[in-house]
Parts: C-alpha cells; structure tokens; sequence
C-alpha cells in the first residue's frame, strides 16, 4: 500500500471522528501526522483528550465504503499530500488562532465533484459571492448580474449554493457559460437544498466543482454552514456581499476574509431595506470597499491579494 493510499484513507477515518473544526483533533494531527493519529484513535492508544473527542462510529470498512461512494460519483478525495491541494489558499487559515473553542484552520481533506482542480482555482483571480437565503429582488438581480458579468471575464464565482443571493450567484455564472464552485455544508450526496438539486449538477456538468469537507452522508446544520465559511473566504481573491442582515453566514464569512487580507466588497442597498443593513455597516465599519459595477470589481481583484488591499481605518466586524 503506498503512503499516499495510507494518508488518503487516514484522512477520510479522520473525518469521521469529529467535526473537521475540533481544535484538539487539529492539534493531535498536526503532532503526530494523520496516518499515527488515525490509526491511535481507531486502536484507543491515543491521548484520552482525544479520545474523549472522538466519535465511536469512525471505522475503517466506512472509509472505504465513503471513497466508492465519491468514485461513483465521480468524485475525488483531495488531501493536502496532493499536488492539487490549495496550499497557498489555506496557510493564512493555519496561522489564525483559533476563537475560543472554534478552529479555523484548514479542512482535513476536501470532497470534489467537478473537473477544476483546486490548486489551479485557488492560485487564480476569483471572486466568493455571498449573502441573504431571503433575498429581494434587488438582491438576487444584482447578484446574478455581477455574478454574470464576472464570469464572462474569466473570473470563478464562488458561492454556498443556498437559496437566494448564492443561487442566484450560480445561476449567473452558468449563464455566461462561466465556471462556478458550490462549497457546501453537508456531504457533496446529501442534495441539500433539495430545490438546488439541479443546480448542483449542471454546475459539475458545465466545468465546475461542487466542494465540501464533510464525507458522503454528512447532513446539513447550522453550525457546518459558519464551518464552511472559512473555506469560500479562503479559496478565493475578494469575497462580495450582496445584501446581509447585521447578523448573518455573510457577514461571518466576510470577517474571515478580512482577517485573511482577502479584499472584502460591498454592494449597497436601500437605506430602509433590513436585507441590506449588514451590507452597509461593513462599508461603515470600514471592513468592506462600496462597489457598484463588475469594474469595480475587477479593479479591486487585479489589486492583489496581499495585506494592502485591506483598508488602512478598517476593522473587523463582529
């Protein structure tokens, strides 16, 4: 068996022993490589906070019943042992401490449908579209346009594939024959949300990549949705917000890439519209660049992504 066989099905054991942001699980890897630390926990002989951790349903007959379900798909397991692992996207997340209890590093392996490599996504211009699942109408067509309007340009639309600004951010894309990445919160089989179904697979279909750290059979909860945040501020050059509450996934997910000194845009809304308030407090706040066009857009991405794009008088949100 070759070593990279054994880190591949070390990774995927992993996966099942606790959620992928478990700080102690996160340590222990990083101690003893993933390889010792799967086969440790699945023999009991690690370390009693980690066993404490972990999940008595990890076992290796469902690793390898998780990579056929991927293959049959035709999907992939990607590890960090990979040539197509997103090396560069994910070392600012490994230098972030964690908050409190919650870990923000990089994800143990990512589940990929789709024919894009991640490395050769990551290492290109692209921009992370998010924002309200209760979308106006305002939201969902400046969405779709600049969605639309980037992707002609040969710029990856990132997005979560919920309901509102994410669908329509895909749909945009697709439009212009674009290539867009749906990162989800559940296992890339689950078909969550059920009405976006479709949607998932004409984005595999049409040169795209559905994306998700969790193994196949993982169901949706809130708690993976702010996980996976993380990853669509991390994959991509700027993230763009298109309406948010004060307090939402989208904000969150715009706070990571500030912090990542990933360009974080803002599209404004009405000044009554709550859908938009968080749009516009981040522009306040000084977090977020107000943007109107796909040229400005464009002007911010081709920028760089180094520390400078961030503003000088900004902080994160909260």
């Amino acid at each position: 068996m070759s070593s990279s066989t054994d880190a591949r099905r070390a990774r995927a054991f992993l996966q099942h022993v606790a959620e992928p942001t478990n700080p102690v699980l996160a340590r222990y890897i990083a101690d003893v490589g993933p390889v010792d630390a799967a086969h440790r926990i699945a023999d009991c002989s690690a370390p009693a906070d980690v066993l404490t951790e972990s999940r008595r349903d990890a076992s290796w007959p469902l690793v390898d019943t998780n990579l056929q379900t991927a293959a049959s798909l035709g999907g992939r397991f990607v590890i960090p042992e990979d040539d197509e692992w997103p090396a560069v996207a994910f070392a600012g997340l490994s230098t972030l401490a964690p908050n409190g209890d919650t870990y923000v590093g990089p994800p143990v392996g990512l589940w990929v449908q789709g024919e894009p490599r991640l490395d050769e996504l990551a290492a290109a211009p692209s921009i992370a579209i998010v924002g309200s699942r209760a979308a106006t109408e305002y939201g969902e067509h400046h969405a779709a346009e600049f969605a639309n309007g980037l992707a002609a340009r040969g710029v990856p639309v990132f997005s979560g594939a919920a309901y509102g600004i994410d669908g329509a951010a895909h749909r945009g894309a697709l439009a212009a024959d674009g290539v867009t990445v749906a990162v989800l919160g559940c296992a890339v089989d689950v078909g969550y949300p059920a009405g976006h179904v479709g949607l998932l697979d004409r984005i595999v279909r049409s040169g795209g990549a559905v994306v998700s750290e969790y193994p196949p059979g993982t169901p949706p909860a809130r708690h993976r949705f702010l996980d996976r945040n993380r990853l669509v501020a991390a994959l991509t050059t700027a993230t763009l917000v298109v309406e948010a509450g004060r307090r939402s996934g989208a904000r969150h997910t715009a706070r990571l890439a500030y912090t990542l000194s990933r360009p974080v845009l803002a599209v404004p809304g009405p000044v009554s519209s709550a859908t938009s308030a968080g749009c516009h407090q981040l522009i306040q706040d000084g977090t977020a660049r107000l943007v109107t066009s796909v040229d400005d857009v464009i002007g911010v991405i081709e920028e760089g992504n180094d520390a400078d794009t961030a503003p000088e008088t900004g902080r994160p949100c909260s």
